[in-house]
């Protein structure tokens, strides 16, 4: 693992800190992201090697997941 791919995710570390009920893993048919649910929109993360290794921290720190659209109404 590189050091500049440890340092991208790293800016991330607030969506796999702390268990919270905040931030969700949507596998959208677009694709898995990272959904936030006290704003209703997903998080962009840009740089797909950095969104992969953001998803798979917080899916071992638990990370709650679905398929379901996990946003309130727009």
């Amino acid at each position: 693992m590189s050091t500049v791919r440890d340092e991208s995710a790293e800016r991330y570390a607030h969506l796999w800190s702390a268990a919270s009920y905040r931030w969700v893993i949507w596998n959208a048919p677009e694709g898995s992201m990272i959904f936030d649910r006290a704003t209703n929109r997903p998080e962009y993360i840009d740089h797909e090697p950095t969104l992969r290794d953001v998803l798979r921290r917080m899916r071992e720190a638990g990370a709650y997941e679905t398929d379901e659209y996990p946003g309130g109404p727009c």
